[in-house]
C-alpha cells in the first residue's frame, strides 16, 4: 500500500479552482511528451510546419477524448492520464519508410487504419474478458521490472534531449519540486509543486528574455510571437488527412507497438493503484483499461493523432502531490480538449522551454522507476531466485536495444516479422516485461516467493 498520504482520493471531488489548477499540472506534466511525439513524426514525414502544428492539435483533440473514456465506465475509472505513445514510434518510422515517398497525408491514412483496426482488436479482447486472464502469469516481478525499465530507460529523454541543454533552469525547478513537495509544510504548495515549480523559473525566464539579458538563440529563451500569430478558434475535426486505409503491411509494423503499450499499461494499473492506495487492480478493471486504450487507439486513428497509452509520468504526478482524483483527470482531459480549439492556449503552453520540462521529467521519471522498486519489494527480494530473474532481466533492458537498434537492417531482412521483432527488442519496458515474465513463469517458485499470494485471488 502506498505511503503517501492522499490530500484527495480517487472518489473525491476538489472544489473548481483546485480542479482547474490540478487539471493544468496534468496537461502541463504530459505535454512535452504528448507534443514531442507529433514533433519527432512530422519532420519525417515531410509535413509544413502549419501541418505539424495541426498535427499537434489533432493529438491534444484525441488524448483528451482518451483520457476521459479511460476514467469513465467504459474504462478502468481509475485516474489515468492518456497521452501519445513512445512505444509507437519505431512502428510508425516503419511505416514512414514504406509509404514516405506518398506524402504526409498518405503516410497518416495508412497510421489511421492501423491504429483503428489494431485498436478494434485490443477492445475486443478487453470486453470478452481475455486479458484480465493474463494477470496470473504477471507477478510483482514482471510489474517492478517493467515499471523500473519504464522510469529509468528515460533518463536520456529528460537528461539528454530535455535538461542538458541549459541545467541552470532544469535543476531550478528540481529544487523548486523538492522544495514544495517536501519541505514547504502547506496543502497546497505541496498539491501544486510541479505546476509552481514550472511556473516561477518560466516567469524568470520570461523577464530575463524580456530585458535581452538571454539572446534569442538561448535555450531557455522565450519568444511570444507565436502566440500573437495563433489562432484563437480551430477545430480539426474527422479524418483530417484523409479516410484511413488498410494495409497487412502497415499493421504488421505496428503490431509491436500495441504488444509494448499492453505490457506496459498492465504496470501502469498496478502502479496508479498503489498511488492512490488502492487495491491491485482486479482481472474486470485490467479488461476495461485495455479496451479502453483500444478505444483511445482507434479514435486516434479517426482522428488524424497517433495511439494513446497510460502515463507514467503523471502516477508520478500522483505519488507526488497525493491528488488521485478522478475529476482532476478528467479536468485535464478537458483543458486538452480546449486546447486543441483554441490556438493561443496551446501555442502559449508550447512556449514552455525544453529545459524546463526536462526539469520535471527528472523527478518524475526517477519516481516512477523507484516506484517500481516499490513493487518489486511484493516479492521475496531476499531470494536468490528472484534476484537473479530481476538483474538479468533489467540489464536487458538496459543493454539489448542500443545493440538490437544498431542492427536494424539484418533485423528488417526477415519482412514484417524481423520488423516486429526489432521493434520489440529497442524498447526497454518490452524487453523487461518479457523477460521477467518468462523466467518468472518458467523457473520454478513458490506463490509466497513469486509474491503472488495476494495477487491472485
Amino acid at each position: 500500500m502506498n505511503k503517501r498520504v492522499l490530500v484527495y482520493g480517487v472518489e473525491d471531488r476538489p472544489s473548481m479552482p483546485v480542479m482547474l489548477l490540478a487539471g493544468a499540472q496534468h496537461v502541463l506534466t504530459l505535454f512535452g511528451a504528448t507534443t514531442l511525439v507529433p514533433l519527432i513524426f512530422g519532420p519525417a514525414m515531410g509535413m509544413s510546419p502549419l501541418q505539424i502544428g495541426f498535427f499537434i492539435s489533432c493529438v491534444y483533440l484525441s488524448m483528451g477524448i482518451c483520457t476521459l473514456v479511460q476514467t469513465s465506465r467504459l474504462g478502468s475509472r481509475l485516474p489515468i492520464v492518456q497521452g501519445s505513445s513512445f512505444s509507437f514510434i519505431p512502428p510508425v518510422m516503419t511505416v514512414i519508410g514504406i509509404y514516405g515517398s506518398q506524402g504526409p497525408n498518405v503516410i497518416m491514412q495508412y497510421l489511421g487504419g492501423s491504429l483503428i483496426v489494431g485498436g478494434l482488436v485490443m477492445a475486443v479482447l478487453g470486453y470478452c474478458g481475455i486479458v484480465g486472464k493474463l494477470r496470473r502469469f504477471i507477478g510483482p516481478l514482471t510489474m517492478g521490472t517493467t515499471i523500473m525499465a519504464i522510469g529509468f530507460s528515460l533518463a536520456p529523454v529528460a537528461v539528454g534531449s530535455n535538461a542538458a541543454k541549459f541545467w541552470p533552469a532544469s535543476l531550478a525547478v528540481v529544487a523548486l519540486i523538492f522544495l514544495f513537495s517536501l519541505v514547504v509544510k502547506r496543502v497546497y504548495v505541496n498539491i501544486f509543486s510541479i505546476l509552481l515549480s514550472v511556473v516561477v523559473v518560466y516567469l524568470v525566464c520570461l523577464a530575463l528574455s524580456a530585458t535581452g539579458v538571454l539572446p534569442p538563440d538561448h535555450p531557455v529563451f522565450i519568444n511570444l510571437t507565436t502566440v500573437r500569430g495563433a489562432h484563437w478558434l480551430q477545430f480539426t475535426g474527422l479524418a483530417p488527412w484523409g479516410m484511413p486505409k488498410i494495409s497487412f503491411v502497415s499493421m504488421g509494423a505496428v503490431l509491436a507497438g500495441f504488444f509494448s503499450v499492453f505490457i506496459e499499461s498492465l504496470g501502469d494499473y498496478y502502479n496508479v493503484s498503489n498511488a492512490c492506495g488502492l487495491p491491485d487492480p482486479s482481472p474486470e478493471v485490467i479488461n476495461r483499461g485495455i479496451a479502453a486504450e483500444g478505444i483511445g487507439c482507434m479514435v486516434g486513428g479517426l482522428s488524424g493523432a497517433v495511439a494513446c497509452t497510460s502515463y507514467t509520468e503523471n502516477i508520478g504526478l500522483i505519488s507526488l502531490t497525493g491528488v488521485a482524483s478522478r475529476w482532476v483527470v478528467r479536468t485535464g482531459a478537458v483543458l486538452l480538449i480546449l486546447m486543441s480549439f483554441v490556438g493561443k492556449f496551446g501555442a502559449l503552453v508550447a512556449t514552455v522551454p525544453t529545459p524546463i520540462i526536462g526539469g520535471c521529467y527528472i523527478a518524475l521519471f526517477g519516481c516512477i522507476g523507484a516506484l517500481g522498486i516499490q513493487a518489486l519489494l511484493r516479492a521475496d527480494m531476499h531470494s536468490q531466485r528472484n534476484v537473479m530473474i530481476i538483474g538479468f532481466s533489467f540489464l536487458m533492458a538496459l543493454g539489448l536495444p542500443g545493440w538490437v537498434e544498431a542492427h536494424q537492417a539484418a533485423f528488417f531482412e526477415l519482412g514484417i516479422i524481423g520488423q516486429v521483432l526489432w521493434a520489440l527488442g529497442k524498447t526497454a519496458m518490452a524487453v523487461a516485461g518479457i523477460s521477467s515474465c518468462l523466467l518468472d513463469n518458467l523457473i520454478p517458485g513458490t506463490a509466497e516467493e513469486r509474491g503472488m499470494a495476494t495477487t491472485n485471488h
